[in-house]
């Protein structure tokens, strides 16, 4: 999504800085052609050969440079995003007002493309009535914000904002804008992710080693690629997608009842959660201990989420299923396909080396009801996420 894409990093005078290293060698490593602009007060904090290094391209920092007196017209026009970050509470009163006294501030006057803004400051600084006020002059001029976040500042914790967003968060952030208005703009992406656990006694539960990680770089990818995302997760150690909102349930009968709920207005569900096909038939309401020997626990199955929610698919929705299996899967997949009455189904094997469960890689199988498949090769869960949803879209009516 970024290779070739022209990106202009502003960078203003704050300690969060440091953070905006990281930020240039992402969008560097994703294809972009970044080219850095500092403020005099950012070359403080970090030094312009760091991010020479990070982008392999030269520094840019002030309009009387020889033979750059029309940049800042050329990167307003030329750039596909403009990221200014960190933005200081002082860098943002001087757009705000217009003013252009100096390379990254005469840009944003000339700026004829999106703009993103990551603010950093003191948290009472990000409260000032005169920070607010810009703020909201920039957004109603089209100017698009992330953060800032609480958390710990330079001069120490604080549970209000002003910490400068986490530079996997507005990279999350530029990759949605650069998407522009491609098929899943716009569309109600559902994805659910993750194991359920079904009750044993107060201490134990069945359940399986689904860590939920192919679910959420589905719901992350699907963000990024304009869609508006419902997770649904079970029990993970895993934090929320950006963008996402997130509905965490336990047990398979609160999966669902949650994807009842969401599936009507979902133009796409992606069923990648693992949810236990058995439960307890009773559970108890205290703990057996060891002591009393021997346990024989009767099990019954839970409902098949697919086949009991058909009824409430959106007309013209994407369901995608997933069959991870331990043998035969291309055959077992295939028959999942037909009985749920799914358009695309997301086949791999367990015992594989390197996909399934506790691994950051997959590789799998996508067949399509007419019978299409693809054959992904072992990759990462999250190259793995933008096959399926390049598929996906491929399926959508305009």
């Amino acid at each position: 999504m970024l290779a070739g894409r022209r990106v202009l990093l502003g960078l203003s005078g704050g300690i969060a800085s440091y953070k905006s290293c990281y930020l240039a060698r992402a969008l560097t490593e994703r294809g972009a052609l970044v080219t850095t602009v500092m403020t005099r007060g950012a070359a403080e904090f970090v030094g312009p050969a760091t991010f020479e290094a990070l982008t392999h391209q030269p520094v840019l920092r002030s309009v009387w440079e020889p033979g750059h007196a029309l940049d800042h017209v050329r990167l307003a026009q030329e750039s596909d995003l403009i990221v200014v970050a960190p933005a200081t509470a002082h860098v943002i009163a001087r757009a705000a007002q217009g003013l252009a006294d100096d390379l990254l501030t005469t840009i944003l006057v000339a700026a004829t493309v999106p703009i993103l803004m990551a603010p950093a400051m003191n948290d009472a600084m990000f409260a000032h009535p005169a920070t607010r006020a810009n703020l909201a002059t920039l957004e109603s001029r089209g100017v698009r914000f992330v953060g800032p976040d609480a958390g710990a500042l330079a001069e120490g914790p604080s549970s209000l904002p002003g910490r400068m967003s986490e530079p996997d968060v507005i990279l999350a952030h530029v990759l949605r804008l650069l998407a522009g208005s491609g098929p899943l703009s716009g569309r109600r992406v559902l994805v659910t992710a993750g194991p359920t656990r079904e009750a044993i006694d107060p201490i134990r539960f069945l359940s399986n080693r689904s860590s939920g990680l192919m679910g959420h770089r589905l719901a992350e990818v699907a963000w990024e690629r304009g869609a508006d995302v419902t997770l649904i997760t079970g029990p993970t150690a895993l934090p929320a997608p950006v963008g996402a909102r997130v509905v965490r349930i336990e047990t398979t009968r609160e999966l669902e009842d949650a994807v009842r709920r969401e599936l009507p207005q979902a133009d796409v569900l992606i069923m990648a959660a693992a949810p236990s096909d058995y439960r307890p038939t009773s559970a108890s309401d205290a703990k057996r201990p060891r002591s009393t020997g021997d346990w024989s626990l009767p099990l019954e199955p839970t409902a098949d989420i697919l086949s009991a929610t058909r009824a409430v698919r959106k007309a013209g929705s994407i369901i995608v299923g997933f069959a991870l299996e331990t043998g035969d899967a291309l055959a077992k997949g295939r028959t999942k396909l037909e009985q749920k009455g799914l358009d695309l189904i997301v086949i791999n094997d367990a015992l594989e080396p390197g996909a399934g469960f506790d691994v950051d890689t997959n590789r799998v199988t996508i067949v399509s009801k007419t019978h299409d498949e693809w054959d992904l090769p072992l990759q990462s869960k999250r190259d793995v996420a933008v096959g399926i949803l390049e598929r996906v879209e491929r399926y959508l009516v305009p």
